[in-house]
């Protein structure tokens, strides 16, 4: 099943380096804990690795398993095959294979942003497979401006096609003192990622260049930052909510945009009261990364909830 791994120690908790076969190659992860334990399977945002997860699970439940993966493009997972571009059900698939990979009846979901999303869409479309879930500010799949999101289309597939030909021809991607890449980090989430934070994803994110010694570069796969979602409506999001049956903690930063109007978020929210008596909601004073540069204002709750939801004796 692991086709790689290395065990390292954190504080007394084992953190083992795994690595499972999927169709188009592997995806990476760090798999905390016991391995007797079916884990709680954590994903990270969008362009972030399972590093993001860093700072939070030290300080969750011992007891407790996690498996922090990365997901496919991503930190030290393989990337799609040529021509094909990234998008929320080839994730879901990859959750898929995994839980049949481990042969896992039931899976736990944790996520942040993008992988709080697909945590989302995998509780709702395989309610009976699912049996807790932690979401991080990001909650369900925005509501876009359609007109808007048609007209960016074109620019999008331009764009994929370039940082496809890059693959195609293996060029090695501008480089840059890992000081600089730090900057360009924390500048492009706006803060969310401090300079202490950003070394948790670099570390998995990263190559010395082969052309500039002592310079860096990005590894995770370009075609990523191609957008091609069109938006899901607010109508399919209040079906899929009704399909959700687990225990369901939400965390949302207070000092984060919703990315869409608020009136669909608050419209979700009040979805999930209406039909899932073990939905939880809690609104924390921080920046977009929270798990990442305030797990202390987090790790009460989430301990909280998973000691209800799942207990300290989830054996395989």
């Amino acid at each position: 099943m692991d086709i790689n791994n290395n065990v390292l120690f954190f504080d007394c908790l084992q953190i083992e380096e795994v690595q499972i076969a999927m169709p188009w190659g592997y995806v990476a992860g760090k798999w905390w804990g016991p391995k007797d334990v079916r884990p709680i399977v954590s994903l990270h945002g969008w362009q972030d690795n399972a590093g993001t997860f860093d700072a939070l699970i030290p300080l969750l439940p011992k007891e407790v398993s996690f498996l922090a993966v990365d997901l496919p493009g991503h930190g030290l997972s393989s990337r799609l095959p040529n021509g094909v571009a990234y998008d929320h059900m080839g994730t879901i698939y990859m959750l898929q294979c995994l839980q049949n990979e481990y042969k896992w009846e039931t899976m736990s979901l944790m996520g942040h942003s993008l992988g709080s999303i697909i945590s989302f869409l995998y509780s709702a479309i395989f309610p009976d497979k699912v049996d807790m879930v932690i979401g991080l500010d990001a909650l369900k799949p925005q509501v876009r401006n359609v007109p808007k999101a048609i007209e960016s289309l074109k620019g999008e597939m331009e764009a994929f096609y370039l940082s496809d030909k890059r693959n195609l021809e293996n060029s090695e991607p501008p480089s840059y003192p890992y000081d600089v890449l730090v900057e360009r980090l924390v500048s492009s989430t706006f803060g969310s990622i401090t300079k202490e934070a950003a070394p948790f994803l670099l570390k998995r994110a990263i190559k010395e260049s082969t052309k500039n010694p002592e310079m860096f570069y990005f590894t995770r796969d370009s075609r990523l930052k191609s957008n091609f979602n069109l938006g899901t409506p607010q109508e399919t999001t209040n079906e899929l909510i009704k399909k959700i049956k687990c225990p369901y903690l939400y965390v949302k930063a207070t000092d984060s945009p919703f990315y869409e109007k608020k009136e669909f978020f608050e419209q979700s929210i009040q979805a999930f009261k209406e039909h899932n008596p073990n939905f939880e909601l809690h609104f924390i004073d921080a920046k977009h990364h929270l798990h990442l540069t305030d797990a202390t204002k987090i790790n009460g709750i989430l301990s909280d909830f998973i000691i209800r939801n799942r207990g300290l004796d989830s054996k395989l």
